[in-house]
């Protein structure tokens, strides 16, 4: 049987350290030359759209997996292909949907991993290869490709919110049809969560909305002064 996994511990802390540390090493370098951006966009958009494949090897050796494992719908999953397309597009809707889902969905499951499964199993590591490397892709398209919100101001993430609604109807579908938890719609994580702060189910969902609003509101707030268009 794979090793559990304990939130918070060193294992833990350990990873998200790498993952810091990977994540600035590759801002660096696409900011430092041409030559480094031309790396480091690859391998950020490889990471990211190699994910799924990543995953399923990972979870072919463990026993009794879940189609929540399986199935490519968690909001990460989608999240992870959107990063690498946008990377090597450009895109302002998928600029727009990595930032937001990213920095404001993404980042919470880094802190508060919804994973049972603990190190060294591949489960665990690819976990947080693909977490990181969404939040990675986040950071490093304003920073390093100069990607910026839409004018006005909450158009961007207004249409984020939007679609991260599109996502839930869907998930809610599947969850109903499967008696899966994608997007966590169905019920709360096992782990530790931010979920367990924001109510019961179904008020958690309708928390989880407002938080959500707030949340891309503030990530749109230091682009506010240099409001110019994503490209």
């Amino acid at each position: 049987m794979p090793p559990p996994f304990h939130p918070f511990s060193r294992e833990h802390g350990v990873a998200i350290l790498i993952g810091a540390v990977a994540t600035f090493a590759m801002i660096f370098a696409g900011k430092k030359s041409a030559q480094g951006r031309l790396l480091s966009t690859g391998l950020l958009a490889f990471l990211n759209l190699m994910a799924y494949p990543m995953s399923q090897l990972a979870w072919f050796k463990v026993p009794n997996v879940g189609l929540e494992s399986i199935v490519p719908f968690q909001l990460c999953d989608l999240a992870a292909v959107l990063a690498g397309f946008a990377l090597l597009t450009r895109r302002q809707l998928l600029c727009e949907l990595t930032f937001y889902w990213g920095l404001a969905g993404t980042l919470q499951g880094l802190l508060t991993p919804a994973i049972q499964i603990g190190y060294p199993a591949w489960p665990f590591v690819t976990f947080f290869v693909m977490h990181f490397s969404i939040v990675a892709a986040a950071l490093y398209l304003p920073i390093v490709d100069g990607w910026r919100p839409e004018r006005p101001w909450w158009r961007s993430p207004w249409r984020a919110f939007l679609w991260v609604n599109v996502y839930i109807l869907f998930a809610m579908a599947l969850n109903a049809l499967l008696g899966t938890n994608f997007g966590f719609a169905a019920h709360k994580p096992v782990n530790p969560s931010l979920l367990d702060h924001l109510g019961p189910w179904p008020w958690y969902l309708l928390s989880l909305e407002l938080l959500a609003l707030v949340l891309f509101g503030l990530l749109t707030l230091p682009f506010l002064r240099n409001p110019r268009s994503g490209k």
